[in-house]
C-alpha cells in the first residue's frame, strides 16, 4: 500500500489566481493530478487544500481524501505535515506514501507507479523524480522518514530531506518534472507547447 498526498494548498501568490484550476488539455491542473492519482496504485489519496479551499474543492472527485490545511499560509511543510497525519489516520501501518504537487502537469500514472516499483527494486527508503540536475517531486518515502516530514519547519518542502539522504535514495528520470506553474509566463509557455 502507498498512500498518495497531493499538495494544492498555497494561495498561487505569484500567479495572481488559483493554479488549481488553471486548464490543461481541457482539465484542471488539480483534476489532472487527481485522475493520475486514481489511476495510479496508489490508496489511499489525500488532497491538502488551504487557500481559496471553497472555490478549489469542486475540483476534486469524492472518491479521495479531502484534508483543509488551516494553517497554509506557513509554508509548504505545514501542508506535508496536514497531509500526512490525515493519511495516517486513515492507514496507520502506511508503509510508505508519495507526495506529489499539483502543478506538475506531465506527472501521470505511470511515473507514480515507477517510484514504488524502482524503490522496491532498488531495496531504497527514498525514490526521487530527477530532472535538471536536481531531485524532486514527486518523491516517494519510505515510513522510517514520516517523524521526519512531520517536523519540517517553514516553506520548505521535503527536497533537504531528500538531499541529506541520498545514499538512500533511486532517482528516477523525469526531464518534463522540471515543468512546474508558478507564474502566468509559466501557464502561457505551457500552454504554447501543446
Amino acid at each position: 500500500m502507498t498512500g498518495l498526498i497531493i499538495l494544492a494548498a498555497g494561495s498561487s501568490s505569484r500567479l495572481g489566481r488559483p493554479k488549481q484550476k488553471l486548464i490543461y488539455n481541457g482539465k484542471s491542473l488539480l483534476q489532472h493530478a487527481v485522475e493520475e492519482g486514481l489511476a495510479s496504485n496508489c490508496s489511499p489519496i489525500v488532497v491538502v487544500l488551504g487557500a481559496d479551499e471553497d472555490n478549489i474543492r469542486t475540483e476534486i472527485a469524492e472518491n479521495v481524501q479531502i484534508v483543509i490545511n488551516m494553517s497554509w499560509n506557513e509554508g509548504l511543510s505545514s501542508s506535508i505535515k496536514c497531509g500526512l497525519t490525515r493519511l495516517l489516520q486513515l492507514e496507520p501501518d502506511a508503509p510508505q506514501a508519495i507526495i506529489m504537487l499539483c502543478d506538475q502537469p506531465f506527472v501521470d500514472s505511470a511515473i507514480l507507479n515507477k517510484l514504488m516499483t524502482e524503490k522496491e527494486a532498488a531495496g531504497r527508503a527514498i525514490a526521487a523524480c530527477t530532472y535538471d540536475n536536481t531531485l524532486g517531486t514527486p518523491v516517494l518515502f519510505d515510513k522510517r522518514f514520516f517523524p521526519d516530514l512531520l517536523s519540517l519547519e517553514g516553506n520548505h518542502g521535503a527536497k533537504g530531506l531528500v538531499l541529506d539522504n541520498e545514499s538512500d535514495v533511486v532517482a528516477i528520470p523525469f526531464p518534463l518534472g522540471n515543468i512546474d506553474i508558478d507564474t502566468a509566463e509559466d501557464y502561457e509557455k505551457l500552454k504554447e507547447s501543446n
